[in-house]
């Protein structure tokens, strides 16, 4: 059955098994993801061959909106051959049961591809709204420009070759004053990460996610899931989380304090979360997405003097299939009116 039965066990661990292999695999396609995202309800779709082999899958997040009308959203998927509009069709259409029951007005994808012009005038020419170079950043769910650095071929210190010069020398510099990190998962460590993450929040004036956010991005991913921390003597300097998903390796939150940032942290801490990546044997790390691409831009330049070599990678953007049009088109006009007026509220 094409619509997955989450109380068949073996079925759904043949599910798994299918998206954590993967070649483009994500840690958002995998079902321990809607543990994360509790608010939303969740369905999973897959294609499979004569011998009952799943060769095509795609998870769906599913949010209510308003009178019982729902937004279908596949973060990073789906997962198959996307240039084969055949087997694209056939999932889409496993999916339209589905969107019924739901009373679903679109499914939204943004699948970990990589933009070529091609691939936009496929989806473009076949009925799908496609957005990525002429929509603002802000009205997308997902950055389309992440800085990943590409482990193959790299041991922890051949690695370094692909990092900006300046950025060596932070991190030998951070060694050689003391700074360290210990990783764990147990609740002190949440709370200790969350503490300098919400502090680093506070001081740049953004939002954040709350700490019960966390223990389920913890619970859901477990040993492949661990909480930096970068200290010095008795002072913890800076936090982050990052995930071991399969051989991809993802940086997902981090934060710091201003304590000894002169001591480069950070710099420490990304290396330490790299070179278990390394150890792991995975094939690349993502630093997630940037926005600003400007020397102004402290994150991106942060990012980028790891990712010097590697440079920015540009995925498709957002796929969208429509089952009401006219809601879509609503919703289309609604949303970025609503993050505009949050913008302002936050600014005043």
């Amino acid at each position: 059955m094409p619509v997955l039965d989450k109380n068949n066990t073996k079925k759904m661990e043949e599910y798994k098994a299918f998206v954590r292999n993967h070649s483009d695999k994500s840690l958002m396609q995998d079902p321990a993801w809607a543990h994360v995202k509790s608010e939303w309800g969740s369905e999973y779709v897959y294609l499979e061959n004569d011998k009952g082999e799943i060769y095509a899958a795609l998870s769906i997040l599913i949010r209510k909106i308003t009178g019982g009308i729902s937004l279908f959203y596949a973060p990073r998927g789906p997962l198959c051959v996307m240039d084969d509009m055949s087997v694209v069709k056939k999932l889409i259409e496993e999916v339209r049961p589905l969107a019924k029951k739901y009373r679903a007005f679109a499914l939204r994808m943004d699948p970990e591809i990589r933009y070529s012009k091609d691939l936009n005038d496929l989806y473009s020419q076949n009925g799908f709204v496609v957005k990525n170079k002429d929509i603002d950043f802000n009205d997308l769910i997902q950055p389309r420009f992440n800085m990943i650095l590409y482990l193959e071929d790299h041991d922890e210190e051949t690695i370094m070759s692909k990092f900006k010069s300046r950025n060596r020398n932070k991190i030998r510099s951070a060694g050689r004053k003391g700074v360290y990190t210990t990783w764990d998962t147990t609740d002190d460590y949440v709370q200790k990460f969350f503490d300098v993450y919400t502090f680093m929040a506070q001081r740049n004036e953004i939002t954040h996610r709350d700490i019960d956010y966390f223990y389920r991005l913890r619970d859901a991913y477990g040993d492949r899931l661990r909480i930096y921390l970068a200290h010095h003597e008795d002072d913890i300097l800076a936090g982050a989380v990052t995930i071991n998903y399969y051989g991809k390796m993802y940086y997902l939150y981090g934060g710091s304090n201003n304590t000894k940032r002169n001591k480069n942290p950070n710099q420490k801490m990304q290396y330490d979360m790299i070179s278990w990546g390394i150890e792991e044997g995975a094939t690349q790390y993502d630093f997630g997405g940037v926005i600003d691409m400007s020397e102004n831009d402290g994150l991106y330049q942060f990012k980028k003097h790891f990712c010097y070599e590697d440079g920015v990678t540009e995925y498709i953007g957002e796929i969208d299939f429509v089952y009401n049009k006219l809601f879509y088109s609503l919703f289309e006009k609604m949303v970025p009116k609503v993050r505009q007026l949050k913008k302002k509220l936050r600014r005043n």
